[in-house]
C-alpha cells in the first residue's frame, strides 16, 4: 500500500469500533502500520466478551496492510507505556498517536454519581494524558539523540466539550479538558517535532446513536453524512507529515464539513483603574454583557 502515511507507524486508541475503527482502516489504506488499541468494553465501560482490536487488526491485514492488536487499558501508566512499546517493538518506530478511546455514563447533574464522574473523566481525560505523555517522552528522547521526528498527536474532543451538553456534565468536562490539554501539549512539544491537534467529530457511533437517533439514521440513498468514515480523512491528514505547520488547533468535522474552532477570545472589556464596588462591578458587567455576543446554546437546552 502507498499513500500519505507510507512508512509511518500509528497507534489508535479505542479502535475496535466506530470512529476508532474507521481511523485505523483509513491510516492503513494510506500506507501506515497500525497499532489497534481497544479494551473491548461496553458503551458504559464495563468489560466485554470479545476482542474488537484483534478483529480490526485482522481486517487490515486481510486487505494487505500491517497491524497489531493491543488490548491494554491506556488509562493506566502501564497500559499507556505498553502502547508505545508495542509500536516500537513491533515496527521499530512510532510516528502518530490518535487518542480516541472513551465511553458514556450520562446523567443530569443532580443524579450524577461520583463513580460515574470519575469513570468518564478517567477514560477520556486521563486516557488522553497518559498515552500522550509516554509518546512525548519517546519523541523527546529521539530529538535529544539527534533524530528529530515528524510526530503527530490527534486528540478527540467534542461539541459537548466546546459548548456543553445537558445530561453530560462528566463527558462535557472531560472533553473540555482535552481541548485545553491539546493547546498546552502543542505549545510544549513543538520543540521536539511534535504537532498536536484535536477534532470534535459528529458521526454515528455507539456513543451517539441514542442521543441523535433521528438525525443520525442512515439515508435510504445518497451521501451518508453521519458515517464515521467521513471523519477519518482529516484525522489521517493531521497524523501525516503532510500536515506540517498545523498545530494547536481544534477542528469540528462531520460529513464533508470541516470547521476550525476559534475558542475563547476576549470580548467587551473596561478598566476603571482601581477597585470596583460590588454595585459598580454589577453595573459594569451588565453593560459588557449587553455589548457581548450571545453564547452558543448548550446541546440539549435549545
Amino acid at each position: 500500500m502507498s499513500g500519505i502515511c507510507e512508512g509511518r507507524v500509528v497507534a489508535v486508541t479505542g479502535a475496535g469500533r466506530g470512529l476508532g475503527r474507521a481511523h485505523a482502516l483509513a491510516f492503513a489504506a494510506e500506507g501506515a502500520r497500525v497499532v489497534v488499541n481497544d479494551l473491548g468494553v461496553g458503551l458504559d465501560g464495563t468489560p466485554g466478551a470479545d476482542s474488537p482490536a484483534a478483529r480490526v487488526a485482522a481486517e487490515i491485514r486481510a486487505a494487505g496492510g500491517e497491524a497489531v492488536a493491543h488490548g491494554a487499558d491506556i488509562a493506566t501508566p502501564e497500559g499507556a507505556a505498553s502502547l508505545v512499546r508495542t509500536a516500537l517493538d513491533t515496527y521499530g518506530r512510532f510516528d502518530t498517536l490518535v487518542n480516541n478511546a472513551g465511553f458514556l455514563r450520562d446523567r443530569m447533574l443532580v443524579n450524577l454519581g461520583e463513580d460515574d464522574w470519575d469513570a468518564v473523566l478517567r477514560v477520556h481525560l486521563k486516557g488522553h494524558f497518559l498515552p500522550l505523555r509516554h509518546a512525548a517522552a519517546h519523541w523527546r528522547a529521539e530529538t535529544r539523540a539527534g533524530r528529530r521526528p515528524a510526530a503527530r498527536i490527534v486528540n478527540t474532543t467534542s461539541g459537548a466539550g466546546l459548548l456543553g451538553s445537558a445530561g453530560q456534565g462528566n463527558y462535557s468536562a472531560a472533553k473540555a479538558g482535552i481541548a485545553a490539554l491539546t493547546l498546552v501539549a502543542a505549545a510544549e512539544l513543538g520543540r521536539y517535532g511534535v504537532q498536536v491537534n484535536a477534532i470534535a467529530p459528529a458521526a454515528r457511533t455507539r456513543m451517539t446513536e441514542h442521543t441523535f437517533a433521528d438525525a443520525m439514521a442512515p439515508p435510504a440513498s445518497g451521501f451518508d453524512a453521519m458515517a464515521p468514515e467521513n471523519v477519518s480523512p482529516l484525522v489521517v491528514w493531521l497524523g501525516s507529515a503532510a500536515s506540517e505547520g498545523a498545530t494547536g488547533r481544534v477542528f469540528e468535522t462531520a460529513g464533508g464539513r470541516i470547521t476550525v474552532m476559534e475558542g475563547w477570545h476576549p470580548g467587551p472589556t473596561t478598566d476603571k483603574g482601581t477597585r470596583l464596588t460590588p454595585e459598580e462591578a454589577g453595573e459594569t458587567a451588565r453593560a459588557l454583557l449587553a455589548a457581548a455576543r450571545d453564547p452558543e446554546p448548550v446541546y440539549g437546552a435549545r
